[in-house]
């Protein structure tokens, strides 16, 4: 596998767990009425960072 398939794999394994996550939030505010705790949207938003630096990194 090359570089570029090697970070477009990379790319959708990050996608499919923040996605993952951030369905498991919603439904915990939409249905239980639940806030998430900050420490999981900080985690969340390092996350989202990592994979924008794997975008960006050339």
């Amino acid at each position: 596998m090359n570089d570029i398939e090697q970070k477009k794999e990379n790319v959708k394994m990050h996608l499919k767990d923040l996605r993952q996550n951030l369905k498991k939030m919603h439904l915990a505010v939409t249905e239980e009425l639940i806030l998430p705790q900050a420490d999981e949207v900080k985690i969340l938003m390092n996350k989202m960072d990592q994979l924008l630096n794997l975008i960006e990194s050339k």
